[in-house]
């Protein structure tokens, strides 16, 4: 008996050693990959792998394997690049050639290749270019949306001052957030914003924030990694799919609303100027303007323009409250350039260097996207060496950029110190990368930058923000991190100033 386990035992090491041959074989003729851990067939690096954790195993083999390495999930190969260098070499100096996407496996089912977030090829680059097109004809970077913005602003300040009672009342700031911060993109996609009483806004609220947790789970981790088996079973993965299609019906009903009021000639938004592109190529057949793509590149600018933001803000005012000396210092700068009888204005940023620096190391320190997404060559490429097969998945980990120790003074510490030279004036950093960089650059940038400064100097200009607990038991540690890592939920109080 014992013979016969032991010789079980040497043909299945025997036959997993000629598998592991035979895929570095084809690999081998089809391209010389970066080194890494050695797979195992099928499950790939799971031994290495913690598909739950997926970013601090990356961090751990980035200790061992350098700046670029490759791992197997599951069968598939993936090109990880850390490092403010590698990632500016593939993103920036080879960007045509790293400017493809994979779509993770928990939105396939949604996006489908479709949206300007996740197309690639002809349908990427029209969505895009029309995209960015529209958001700057409707004022992004401009006059006009700062109007906008400081007019929410307002409308987010009278919402706190109701929180205030006679007593200090704690309020949890992830929905007021959330619904000024959607507004903005709203009037612009949709033309209007929405009350913050609104049922069905507050609704949209709650399924984007699931939904942007959800995708952040161990489970969706664990399911984006093996997605070719478990895609056969039921689980968890389908509530991200769920919040997803709500979201987009909402969507849908908003562009047949647009279409029953339709006037070419006067175009009220996002929906509107689509439908227009939409009607001039009605003959093409191959044409990339299409409902389907009207939806969902909708709905990538309305997920991306709320949460992304949103999120930034709440880490913001978490760190806020647990480093008090550095709200002090925001608000005397604020007290000495702004003062109490107008409103912050973006002009305002040139004179602030304090609170620019504190702004920028909220979205360093918060990290949010930390594994930025997917991206993917798109033709065989040399790369320090090595050749990528067309088609290779690749993950540019920002968060190894973001804390990169020959960039900043100190990466592992909240300090708006890394952003002000020794004379106290602000100071760009190559290495700050929280819209990613190259071709796939977040195309909302300019906006999110100017809504990060007015949200924080108004808010600040009006209130002191306090925690309820001591500021050194506060936990600032992401409620999940996998495809973002999620602020968790607090409680502060509003004190008027």
């Amino acid at each position: 008996m014992e013979l016969a386990g032991a010789v079980t035992l040497l043909v299945v090491v025997y036959v997993s050693c000629l598998l592991i041959a035979l895929a570095k074989k084809k690999l081998s003729q089809k391209g010389r990959l970066p080194p890494g851990p050695i797979p195992l067939p099928l499950v790939g690096n799971f031994l290495q792998i913690k598909s739950s954790e997926i970013l601090k195993s990356l961090l751990r083999l980035h200790e061992k394997y350098g700046p670029v390495f490759t791992v197997y999930l599951g069968a598939r190969p993936v090109v990880v690049l850390c490092g403010h260098q590698a990632v500016k070499e593939a993103l920036i100096d080879r960007a045509e050639d790293f400017s493809g996407r994979v779509t993770n496996a928990t939105l396939e089912p949604t996006f489908q290749g479709y949206g300007v977030v996740f197309a690639n090829g002809v349908c990427w680059k029209q969505m895009r270019r029309f995209s960015l097109t529209v958001l700057r004809n409707f004022g992004m970077g401009k006059k006009t949306i700062q109007d906008r913005i400081e007019e929410e602003a307002q409308f987010l300040l009278a919402e706190f001052r109701k929180t205030k009672g006679k007593e200090e009342k704690p309020i949890d700031p992830t929905y007021y957030f959330s619904q000024a911060v959607s507004n903005i993109i709203c009037s612009i996609v949709f033309g209007d914003r929405f009350d913050y009483e609104d049922k069905d806004f507050q609704n949209l609220m709650h399924m984007m924030n699931n939904s942007f947790r959800e995708m952040s789970t161990g489970w969706a981790q664990f399911y984006d990694t093996y997605a070719s088996f478990l895609k056969y079973f039921p689980g968890p993965h389908t509530k991200v799919y769920d919040l997803l299609e709500e979201m987009r019906l909402f969507i849908a009903k908003r562009v047949k609303k647009n279409q029953e009021t339709f006037d070419p000639s006067l175009p009220r938004d996002f929906i509107d100027c689509f439908l227009i592109q939409m009607e001039k190529e009605k003959d093409n057949p191959l044409s990339e303007f299409n409902v389907k793509n009207l939806e969902l590149t909708t709905l990538n600018l309305f997920f991306a323009g709320t949460e992304t933001v949103s999120s930034t803000l709440r880490y913001g005012f978490l760190f806020l409250v647990k480093y008090p000396d550095v709200q002090a210092k925001a608000h005397e700068e604020i007290d000495r350039v702004i003062g109490h009888n107008r409103v912050p204005n973006i002009e305002d940023r040139s004179q602030m260097p304090y609170m620019d620096a504190v702004i920028h190391e909220v979205q360093r320190v918060s990290d949010l996207i930390p594994m930025d997404l997917a991206h993917m060559v798109i033709r065989d490429t040399e790369f320090r060496g090595y050749l990528i097969p067309k088609g290779t998945e690749i993950y540019p980990i920002l968060s190894t950029v973001l804390n990169d120790p020959t960039m900043f003074k100190t990466p592992d510490a909240f300090n708006p110190e890394n952003f002000l030279d020794e004379n106290g004036r602000f100071k760009k950093n190559d290495a700050f990368v929280p819209f990613s960089l190259g071709k796939r650059v977040c195309l909302g940038e300019a906006l999110a930058r100017m809504e990060l400064f007015l949200f924080f100097t108004t808010i600040l200009q009006s209130f002191r923000l306090k925690p309820l607990l001591a500021p050194e038991d506060l936990d600032t540690t992401p409620q999940e991190s996998g495809f973002a890592n999620i602020p968790p939920f607090y409680q502060i109080s509003m004190i008027p100033r």
